[in-house]
């Protein structure tokens, strides 16, 4: 076992150090209360590298491997959750692509994101199902050679501004996931249309969108997987990019911790600073032990992705135990600061309010507990 970070690792995680210090966290706020996508940030992670980081290098891309897309997550989430979201969703849309496309469609759809800066998105979750993914209700009927899509999406990261959604859609609503499939649809599609979703409680630097098909076409070369591959695809995304909302847990629970540490070394009560004090040492302590602990265990998932071996059962456990740990990070935080964490002169209340949505998206914790449970009994 070998935990040292090579040289290269090493790099690419203090360039996205830097860059969420630098680029994200000046802006966060603003962005947060604006409820806007920073697009400009988008174009600067574009021209360092860090945007689209896993399209392979046959598409014109960097290739890089689970374990550092981890790396560089745990720093973005750092500096801004609903910052980090928009390039992390970008990464789910491309993931399809990668798991269920040939490589002239990986050519097709990923290039393009290697030449300027794009994002991509994907779309399974509906207004009526979210955890019961193969229920859905949008279809996609074979007309020719093209499929012809109506429905509607619900909770879509980038959605309606990414260059590419990947939308899973049924044949047939009453054939469960064996009548899903996945489908490539450009966002100037005709009948394509979004509406974007305000007031969320956090991540608000982000864009989530209602996804409208009205008679959508595209052509059946547009299709990834056969017929019935639509719901396995999506599973098997999921397995995998659960890994990187463990690691901007991580990221978050240390911007909690350290932002804990700074403020109870400058507030002073009963006659010292509180950091004297052995209820907030033992607070700051538990959010250390967690931080190492969800560390080594998203650590573990991303190096099963390289390595090639299964993974769904620890990237469960990742997402679950790093969001959940993460939140409570948060919330002793703002307990640290007392009222001035209640408040948003200092940012812990929107670290918790980031945080919550990572026990919800990407299949909520109960989902995660019900794959956990599934490995142990089979």
């Amino acid at each position: 076992m070998d935990f040292t970070l090579n040289d290269e690792q090493r790099q690419l995680q203090q360039l996205a150090r830097d860059f969420a210090r630098k680029e994200i966290m000046p802006i966060a706020s603003e962005y947060d209360q604006k409820e806007e996508l920073p697009w400009q940030v988008v174009e600067k992670a574009f021209e360092v590298g860090l945007l689209n980081p896993s399209i392979p290098e046959h598409a014109g891309g960097l290739g890089l491997g689970m374990f550092d897309e981890c790396l560089i997550g745990e720093e973005l989430a750092y500096g801004c959750m609903g910052i980090y979201t928009v390039l992390m969703a970008s990464e789910l849309g491309i993931a399809p692509v990668l798991i269920g496309g040939t490589e002239e469609q990986q050519k097709r759809f990923l290039t393009p994101l290697t030449e300027k800066a794009g994002l991509a998105a994907f779309a399974l979750s509906e207004p009526n199902n979210g955890s019961d993914a193969a229920s859905m209700h949008t279809t996609a009927t074979l007309d020719g050679d093209e499929w012809v899509i109506n429905g509607t999406k619900m909770w879509i990261s980038n959605g309606g501004l990414a260059e590419f959604t990947v939308v899973f859609a049924t044949t047939d609503r009453q054939g469960g996931h064996r009548a899903t499939v996945a489908l490539v649809v450009p966002k100037d599609a005709p009948g394509f249309s979004y509406n974007k979703i305000k007031h969320k409680m956090g991540q608000r630097a982000s864009l989530t969108s209602e996804l409208v098909f009205e008679n959508v076409r595209v052509p059946r070369a547009n299709q990834l997987g056969g017929l019935g591959d639509g719901f396995k695809i999506a599973m098997k995304t999921l397995d995998k990019t659960r890994i990187p909302v463990a690691a901007g847990s991580v990221g978050i629970a240390r911007r909690a911790m350290e932002e804990s540490i700074k403020y109870a070394k400058e507030r002073t009560a009963f006659g010292k600073p509180i950091a004297e004090l052995q209820a907030i040492q033992f607070k700051l302590a538990e959010m250390a032990m967690g931080i190492e602990t969800g560390r080594l265990m998203y650590q573990k998932a991303a190096w099963l992705v390289d390595e090639g071996q299964p993974h769904g059962f620890e990237s469960a456990i990742a997402k679950a135990y790093c969001s959940e740990m993460a939140f409570n990070a948060a919330n002793e935080g703002i307990q640290v600061h007392g009222g001035y964490g209640y408040v948003g002169e200092y940012p812990v209340e929107k670290l918790l309010r980031d945080v919550k949505l990572n026990m919800i998206y990407e299949g909520t914790n109960e989902i995660q507990r019900v794959v956990i449970s599934r490995n142990l009994l089979k």
